[in-house]
């Protein structure tokens, strides 16, 4: 956004980071987190990850009027409602076992209505499994099938952040294709309240702004008015924290969940996770233990997703309850 006048920057999405000892403003941390190019890049805090892939859809709407949504059956639900509000075209393409979309399903099907622009809903983290599209994958697909008009938006919710602090890092960005991301910042980043961040392309958005005269500004957000405490949640976050300590956060939620898959495999429970991810899948416990942990479940399926709050001592308390029960049927 760096056509934004500076005292609006809080409106918008001028979360930067404050170099130790530097004394003025620096990079602007999530277009240097999702490698978004230097002189083409805009965005602005959301009031969540669904607006932000609303946004993100809306983008690609204006810019292919024409064109086929495709995104995967494990997609959130909110994605079918906002290609509803916005009455676009859509494919729902299959998954593989763990949650990411079959990429041949979705070659074949592109193929079948190549005649159509493409326009891609990436999955980086699905609600259940956490798995990620490879978005670099996704784009190959494209060229091979000579798909002239596209555009791919990642919907990274939850994996978003950490994903670009990790080895090997996910092809999720815009480096690897992407044409706009969206993250929750209530999730890994922890804000007090839901919001997000959307990041896309300034030459795309410059495609759907419109100025309006009593604000002094362009129109080029979903929502006007926003909370204005989201951003400053965030940037505390960042400020506090910096690269490394997210970083850090990464790396602790991954040790976690690495925990976790073990304690329960211990106990003779299948679970499983996807490479690099801080939620860990298995089959559904009983009601009772659903209901005091607040487990998720979904076709016999749940999951624990292991956030920077989680440590491995609630992890023990869980087991503990697991294994009182595994007594109790025995």
């Amino acid at each position: 956004m760096p056509d934004e006048q500076p005292g609006r920057s809080f409106r918008y999405f001028y979360l930067w980071r404050w170099l130790p000892g530097a004394g003025k403003r620096s990079s602007p941390v999530f277009a240097e987190l999702f490698r978004a190019p230097a002189d083409n890049w805009w965005g602005y805090v959301t009031n969540g990850g669904s607006e932000g892939n609303l946004y993100g859809l809306y983008l690609a709407r204006e810019l292919h009027p024409k064109g086929m949504v495709y995104y995967s059956e494990a997609t959130h639900y909110s994605v079918q409602k906002n290609l509803h509000l916005l009455n676009m075209s859509n494919i729902v393409i299959r998954t593989q076992d763990n949650g990411e979309i079959d990429y041949e399903d979705l070659e074949h099907t592109i193929r079948m209505n190549r005649h159509m622009p493409v326009i891609i809903m990436a999955n980086i983290g699905t609600t259940m499994t956490e798995a990620r599209d490879d978005v670099a994958k996704i784009k190959a697909i494209l060229k091979k099938l000579a798909i002239q008009h596209y555009y791919i938006h990642a919907d990274a919710a939850l994996s978003g952040t950490y994903s670009a602090l990790i080895e090997p890092r996910p092809a999720f960005d815009f480096e690897d294709g992407a044409d706009s991301i969206a993250i929750s910042g209530h999730k890994f980043f922890g804000s007090p309240m839901p919001c997000g961040v959307v990041v896309a392309k300034k030459s795309n958005r410059d495609r759907i702004a419109r100025s309006v005269a009593y604000i002094g500004s362009v129109d080029t957000t979903i929502t006007g008015s926003r909370n204005g405490h989201s951003p400053l949640f965030l940037w505390h976050t960042i400020k506090r924290l910096g690269i490394a300590g997210l970083k850090s956060r990464a790396i602790h939620s991954l040790a976690t969940a690495a925990y976790t898959e073990q304690k329960l495999k211990a106990l003779g429970i299948a679970a499983w996770r996807n490479a690099n991810a801080i939620t860990v899948n298995f089959p559904t416990p009983s009601a009772s233990i659903c209901k005091k942990w607040q487990l998720a479940a979904e076709q016999g399926n749940s999951h624990i997703i292991c956030m920077p709050n989680v440590t491995q001592m609630h992890i023990d308390l869980l087991i503990t309850d697991l294994k009182a029960e595994m007594v109790l049927q025995d």
